[in-house]
């Protein structure tokens, strides 16, 4: 390396901390989507596995410790493992997902929804139903 090089590398300086405002913005979006992601272990129609995914993503901005309780968590951890690693969904993570969705999209249905809403939130279902569905599962060859 040229000492032109090194001049320029120490001359950036490392990216600057979060301000106490926005770590308490994430600490706080990863508490509300990992309690919705606790509630949704035990309601059948609320996923668990994207909000455990936006709590890793949100404390892993705020909180190293909380981030790696979670990531370490006995029950949670490997979900959030597997998508990290793999990119990858389990597939009783996907079909509750999808479950969850048409379920959404027919008490929209059944509450009288107007034809914008539905073809608005059909199109969102859709297209999150098709990426949850097309990403691949842990492991590619191991049993669920």
């Amino acid at each position: 390396m040229s000492p032109d090089d090194e001049r320029r590398e120490s001359s950036n300086p490392p990216p600057a901390p979060l301000g106490r405002a926005m770590r308490l913005f994430w600490l706080a979006l990863g508490g509300l989507a990992l309690v919705l992601a606790v509630l949704g272990v035990a309601l059948p129609l609320l996923p668990t596995a994207p909000f455990l995914l936006v709590a890793a993503f949100a404390f892993a901005r705020s909180s190293e410790r909380v981030h790696r309780w979670l990531v370490e968590h006995r029950h949670f951890g490997s979900l959030i493992a597997d998508w990290q690693r793999e990119g990858a969904i389990a597939r009783r993570a996907k079909f509750m997902a999808v479950i969850a969705m048409a379920a959404v999209f027919v008490v929209s249905i059944v509450m009288g929804a107007g034809a914008t809403v539905l073809i608005i939130q059909g199109i969102v279902l859709t297209l999150s139903g098709t990426f949850v569905v097309t990403r691949p599962s842990p492991g590619r060859g191991k049993s669920e």
